[in-house]
């Protein structure tokens, strides 16, 4: 499954605070990522958040269309919450208040995928 990597330029010596940001995350009510026409265009398989001085990362698994999760993301009121709350703790503004916005966002700070390796999994474990 591919793996997504988007970056944030935190301010220095606040980690503990954005840390807390993610401690009441709520997660959406599913991983079916719905295409533009209802049908399933992915799924989201985990999400995992790290941060060490002034740089977190957020890393998405996620299998299908990576714009249609990148939509699903942007709608979810958790995403939106935790992207509201954030915003004392950047150096730069995000533009993530729409869904177009959010999209542009991921995109430009989407880190580059230089290599990925991961074991077979069984058939319908994820």
């Amino acid at each position: 499954m591919p793996f997504a990597a988007i970056t944030y330029d935190i301010k220095g010596g606040c980690e503990d605070e954005v840390a807390a940001v993610f401690e009441d995350f709520r997660r959406p009510q599913g991983n079916v990522v719905p295409g533009d026409g209802g049908e399933q265009a992915g799924r989201i398989l985990a999400t995992a958040v790290f941060i060490r001085d002034d740089l977190l990362v957020r890393f998405i698994e996620y299998e299908g269309d990576l714009d249609a999760v990148i939509r699903f993301m942007a709608a979810q009121p958790g995403v939106r919450e935790v992207e509201r709350k954030l915003v004392p703790y950047l150096n730069e503004p995000r533009d993530t208040a729409t869904v177009e916005g959010f999209l542009r966002t991921f995109q430009k700070s989407r880190l580059r995928c230089v290599t990925q390796l991961a074991v077979p999994r069984a058939a319908g474990s994820t």
